[in-house]
């Protein structure tokens, strides 16, 4: 399998290197490093043009690597924002090419944001057009889908929002990502399959979801590999299976995907 022209990773992490763009006192875990460097490296072996590359919450609101990365590719960016970000940050950040603000609703990372500083981030971030990017598991997305409807922006899903397969692809969340994904203003990221499949390495239950979720909205779900696959308990994905799973859909779905989904999504030329 070739990956088409202009294929977007949408979603993948850089970290470090230490030495030069240090980690957050106050994070809540430690990262091995993964610099641009090798993020390219993984992209041309597989053919990837484009990426979206992600703030991980271990660099907190210091964008410096993400900026410095930003500059080197035909990249955009996902950031962290907070009500006390500056204005003038946002407006750096932009021109930079960062076109989202990422909300974890993960313990692991940290306190859920508040209503108030969600209302708070949006209105900083708005008159640019960023989108929310959401990142929930379990039961989180029916959680907090009236939340998603009343945001006012566009909101990217990140990893298919990590549901319980375990409960089957007709369980409350998956039928929430199914309405959200009905509503127009609303993607979903086919990232993070090792993350949800219930017997991994076996990556077929995930596929099962990706298959839902592309025949649901095809016009409003892009791909990505997650790397370097921060935060994962037992053994590393191989991201050469990862990609193998867009096999499993035919080119046209694939050029959808991969090239004309993350352009209209996150503004590439």
């Amino acid at each position: 399998m070739t990956l088409p022209p202009g294929s977007c990773d949408a979603h993948c992490h850089i970290f470090g290197p230490t030495d030069v763009f240090p980690y957050a006192p106050d994070r809540t875990f430690t990262p091995p490093e993964a610099p641009k460097e090798d993020l390219q490296r993984l992209h041309r072996f597989f053919g990837f043009e484009r990426a979206v590359i992600v703030q991980s919450s271990c660099h907190g609101t210091d964008h410096s690597a993400l900026l410095d990365a930003l500059g080197t590719g035909d990249y955009r960016g996902v950031a962290l924002v907070t009500p006390e970000t500056p204005d003038a940050e946002i407006a750096r950040l932009h021109e930079a090419g960062v076109r989202g603000a990422r909300l974890h609703f993960m313990p692991h990372l940290g306190p859920a944001p508040s209503a108030e500083t969600i209302r708070a981030i949006v209105a900083k971030i708005a008159p640019y057009d960023w989108h929310i990017a959401l990142h929930v598991a379990g039961s989180g997305i029916a959680e907090h889908e009236e939340m998603v409807r009343g945001l006012g922006l566009t909101v990217v899903i990140d990893h298919m929002a990590r549901v319980d397969l375990r409960e089957g692809l007709d369980s409350p969340s998956v039928t929430a990502l199914r309405r959200l994904l009905d509503s127009g203003t609303v993607w979903v990221k086919l990232s993070g399959a090792d993350r949800i499949a219930t017997a991994p390495p076996s990556l077929a239950d995930s596929v099962e979801l990706m298959r839902l979720l592309m025949a649901h909205a095809p016009e409003h779900v892009v791909w990505g590999t997650d790397f370097p696959h921060p935060n994962t308990h037992g053994s590393l994905p191989d991201d050469g299976d990862l990609v193998s799973v867009l096999s499993e859909f035919s080119e046209e779905d694939r050029q959808r995907l991969l090239v004309e989904n993350p352009v209209r999504c996150f503004g590439f030329a």
